[in-house]
């Protein structure tokens, strides 16, 4: 046949093309084929809508596909369905911001060529899941993936629904319902929200914690309380002063208790939300009005001034601050700062004994007379000095501060006699002693504040509610936890070490809120009218509805059908079927469940994985216990930052494909690093790739367009040294290790083939073969181009559906591996003396070992391969009862012991090289005509017995076997 060789591709013309072909000919449609045990279920955690997809979520779409395209081709039945997690208020939050014409949605919109006519219809939640659904599926066609698009289905679907609901209530069956007090976050708009990194319902926050602070009540003169939030009650008693911000106006709050609260605005519309009963007074006083006063210190019964703190923010927590400078760097800055205002202000006392510092229980001013003796042991005070704190507002420094004196009261603190009944409570220990004690005192409350701020999609504030009823679903269940970890220690999950922290995030995890009131999409919860499934809990148990939603996306059954009845016999065996539809869906889920593979960003680490893990533990036979998960990280932008769909910095899809080409992007993906780190996003690497798929689709092109050569010596490296990659690519593809198998296959490979016909190999026959493996084993990673090379070399099949080639173990590395080894070894020894010693090199004598060393090296061999501990001793014995070694005794006990620490230290592939019977000087002399060309010198090669060799520089006693020496002149 005639081949156009080309230094460009139409990368999107030839990916139409097979796309097309693959799609007519269904290769991504799984069957159950009970004639074929082998199958292989993998699915992706399915990607949330709320914006187009970018590429950074193409990175774990496009490891689906390549796992899914090598076990197609290794044999397996594959069964690759997707889906689309609709649930929750992502959605919602989109076609708000429509309706509402907010100018930043509307333009992010149309850049990403949504029609105009279309921006409009997406004021409606469900045609916003509509149109992201099709948008979805069209970025994952054009990307070649081999999804099984009949099993499509999203969260909100009537048949997904039915199968939710049914899950719930084979969870209330099993006593994992319960329902019981719970501060949940709560959007002012939109009503509860998930709070997790997986963003799902938030746009900032994920990692927010929710945070008791304890209130401790200071008491003005006219009875009202300042309640001060503190995370460390314990301190009370070292208080000296309160901080109220001057500028903010505080409000009073009566609580159901008849208690009145002064604090900020902010406080107080979280008061209302976290207590029953809260009446916002509109009474306001500002800051600067109380800055002077005293108020009463609880449980310690003294009076502490009130000192301006413009620092104390009315949006965290009350608003009022309680200082504690001897143990809190904030606090003794502030203080110190504040100068002639801190008038008043009581000695500070050092509460808590702590190692390394001095004058435990010592009271000191924070700015003392000159002159003055100065007291030591103060912890706050000495980590800022030691740290070079300049004031106040040197957060990173403060910061630093606090968290070493925090760090060191809490590992080697303890209260002293300044604290009462409390004296000598390890801080590590005391847990919640003062606390309760304040409490039962009426001393003390609550209060619930994010460690961070937290966003909503729709862009409000997330506050923190109480619930007083919330229904979870209980992972804390002792039995079930259990169970998942002894099923964690069967599977396969990647990376290795997700593995080993697995057990520990299934012993963290806790009982979850499963529902929510508001503007949510999803299931309907079946025992609380009105509250819908959240998006974690509907998301659980989600790949044993792909078997069911081909039968309902084509019409064998309709929603209505999916009853109780119909899921206890398809999953649990239990019953009998209803019609024969029944029993085929029962005997697909029968073939291919368990789940082989679940993947997902690592963003799932902590909240999806241990869910996805104990529903099934929960409600499925152990039998169909999911095997494998698989985690991958993120793309990130240059700066590290995340990209994501709803805050930009994304490049988005059609634009990168239509730039670089889908395979370029496949490629980059593979090999730009593990599958678990980040990387960041980069154009340059991407064209880079780009180029790589350009160079590897010419050297096929030329080979197929070779005419016939001779055979040569060199055709056997070539066919030992690819049986080598094989194995390789075969080895990291099943440990999921995708940059091995990349580099072996686009990198590797092609350096093979460049270095067999530098050498003279022109066996065309051979090449042919070689290009057939090869292209086979680039196809799961760029499926494109890799079809469109395995038509050229005269194929009418798919390369998608042909056999992944197979180590062949009758192949033995031989003579020809290892000589080819030594050359590149010496041209690369020589290339390092011309540069260390800039000679011009005019001649390069080679010399190789001595005869004895191979003897001797062989027998060290023997006893390193023996299992046995390695004995230098052994050998030196032997070697000196041999009348040939005899006058080799003085270097012997220098060579052997060397000899022995490098064979421990050398792979199995070199030690074969040891063994393989290579003549070092006849192979070097064969090629003495190739290194004069490569060298640009004469070149001799001498064998290290030789009487007759030119060694002017005593070079032939430093050479080992495998390793000549080399002189330069």
């Amino acid at each position: 046949m005639t081949v156009r060789f080309m230094v460009e591709l139409d990368f999107n013309a030839i990916e139409r093309k097979w796309q097309k072909k693959w799609y007519d000919a269904k290769l991504h449609e799984g069957n159950r084929d009970e004639n074929n045990p082998k199958k292989y279920l993998l699915h992706f955690a399915y990607p949330g809508i709320s914006g187009y997809l970018h590429v950074g979520h193409m990175r774990g779409f496009t490891y689906s596909d390549i796992f899914t395209r090598y076990k197609r081709m290794k044999g397996y039945n594959v069964c690759f369905p997707a889906g689309f997690h609709a649930s929750g208020i992502p959605s919602v939050s989109v076609a708000k911001k429509v309706k509402d014409g907010v100018p930043e949605m509307l333009e992010y919109l149309k850049n990403n060529g949504c029609p105009p006519d279309v921006i409009p219809t997406l004021a409606d939640p469900l045609k916003v899941v509509e149109y992201f659904s099709h948008i979805y599926e069209e970025y994952w066609k054009e990307f070649g993936f081999l999804i099984d698009y009949r099993r499509l289905t999203t969260t909100i679907d009537d048949g997904y629904k039915k199968f939710i609901d049914w899950q719930f209530r084979k969870l209330g069956e099993k006593g994992l319902l319960i329902t019981k007090p719970y501060f949940a976050p709560f959007c002012p708009a939109c009503g509860p929200v998930a709070v997790d990194k997986s963003e799902t319902d938030i746009s900032k926050g994920g990692g927010a914690e929710t945070q008791e602070f304890t209130v401790l009540k200071f008491t003005l003169d006219d009875g009202t309380i300042l309640p001060a939030a503190t995370l460390r009650p314990e301190t009370i008693f070292g208080v000296t002063n309160i901080w109220l911000n001057p500028d903010v106006e505080y409000v009073k709050v009566k609580l159901d208790n008849g208690e009145a609260w002064l604090v900020s605005p902010q406080a107080a519309r979280k008061l209302d939300l976290q207590k029953v009963g809260v009446v916002i007074t509109g009474e306001m006083v500002k800051g600067s009005e109380l800055v002077g006063k005293s108020c009463a210190a609880p449980y310690v019964e003294r009076k502490v001034p009130i000192i301006a703190g413009p620092f104390a923010n009315p949006n965290f927590a009350t608003g009022v601050v309680m200082s504690v400078p001897a143990h809190a760097p904030y606090d003794w800055m502030a203080l110190k700062d504040s100068g002639a205002d801190a008038g008043g202000v009581e000695p500070i006392t050092i509460i808590i004994d702590v190692e390394g510092y001095k004058d435990a229980g010592a009271t000191v001013v924070a700015t003392q007379p000159k002159g003055a003796k100065r007291t030591e042991g103060v912890p706050a005070r000495e980590a800022c000095e030691r740290l070079g704190v300049r004031d106040q507002h040197d957060t990173a420094k403060l910061d630093e501060a606090t968290d070493e004196v925090y760090k060191k009261e809490f590992h080697t603190g303890r209260l002293n006699a300044k604290c009462g009944r409390f004296a000598g409570l390890k801080i590590s220990s005391i847990k919640d002693q003062v606390k309760n004690e304040l409490k039962t005192r009426g001393l003390a409350d609550a209060f619930m504040q994010f460690s961070e701020e937290v966003v909503c999609r729709c862009g409000e504030q997330v506050q923190i509610k109480r619930i007083p009823d919330q229904w979870f679903v209980r992972y804390s269940d002792k039995k079930l936890t259990e169970a998942a970890k002894e099923q964690v220690g069967r599977m396969s999950i990647f990376p290795a070490e997700y593995k080993r922290e697995m057990p520990s995030v299934l012993d963290w995890f806790n009982d979850r809120p499963c529902i929510r009131k508001g503007a949510w999409l999803g299931t309907e919860f079946p025992f609380k009218e009105g509250w819908t499934i959240e998006p974690i809990s509907d998301s659980t148990l989600y790949s044993a509805y792909y078997i069911v939603s081909n039968y309902v996306n084509e019409g064998r059954l309709a929603p209505a059908e999916l009853t109780e009845e119909f899921f206890d016999y398809v999953y649990l065996g239990r019953g009998k079927p209803a019609s024969a539809i029944w029993g085929e869906v029962r005997r697909d889920f029968l073939y291919w469940y368990p789940v082989d593979v679940n993947l997902g960003g690592k963003e799932h680490k902590t909240v999806h994985f241990p869910v996805y893990l104990m529903n099934h533990v929960a409600l499925m036979p152990p039998e169909m216990w999911p095997k494998g998960i698989f985690v991958n990280w993120w793309v990130t932008q240059k700066a590290g930052a995340k990209i994501s769909k709803s805050k930009g910095g994304a490049e988005p899809v059609p634009g990168a494909i239509a730039h670089y080409g889908v395979d370029p992007l496949r490629l980059y993906y593979s090999h730009i690093g593990s599958p678990h780190i980040d990387i960041e996003w980069d154009r340059e690497a991407v064209n880079r790739y780009r180029s790589r798929v350009l160079r590897n689709f010419d050297i096929v092109c030329r080979i197929a367009g070779m005419d016939e050569g001779a055979p040569q010596p060199i055709d056997d490296w070539l066919q030992d040294r690819f049986n080598i990659r094989v194995r390789t690519m075969n080895e990291s593809m099943d440990a999921y290790d995708l940059r091995i198998a990349a580099t072996e296959a686009f990198y590797e490979i092609p350096n093979d083939l460049s270095w067999y016909m530098r050498r003279g190999g022109s066996n065309r026959k051979l090449l042919i073969d070689v290009a057939s493996k090869w292209v086979r084993m680039m196809a799961p990673i760029t499926p494109h181009v890799s079809e469109e090379l395995w038509n050229i070399l005269g194929n009418d099949s798919f390369a998608a559906q042909a056999d992944f080639p197979a180590y062949d173990e009758s192949v033995k590395p031989g003579i020809a591996c290892a000589g080819e080894r030594l050359l590149l070894d010496v041209m690369a020894d020589v290339a390092e003396i011309k540069k260390v010693t800039g000679i011009d090199a005019k001649r390069i004598i080679l010399y190789t070992s001595q005869g004895w060393k191979q003897k001797l090296l062989l027998r060290s061999l023997d006893l390193v391969e023996s299992g046995e501990r390695p004995n230098p001793g052994v050998v030196i014995k032997e070697a000196m009862q041999d009348p040939e070694m005899r006058p080799h005794a003085q270097a012997i006990p220098k060579f052997v012991p060397a000899a022995l620490a490098d064979l421990m230290r050398t792979s199995d592939e070199d030690k074969a090289r040891y063994r393989s019977g290579l003549d070092e000087a006849a192979y070097l002399k064969e090629a003495v005509g190739f290194l004069k060309s490569e060298f640009g010198c004469e070149v001799e090669v001498y064998a290290g017995d030789d009487p007759t060799a030119y060694d002017p520089a005593g070079k032939i006693r430093a050479a080992k076997p495998l390793k000549p020496a080399i002189y330069v002149e």
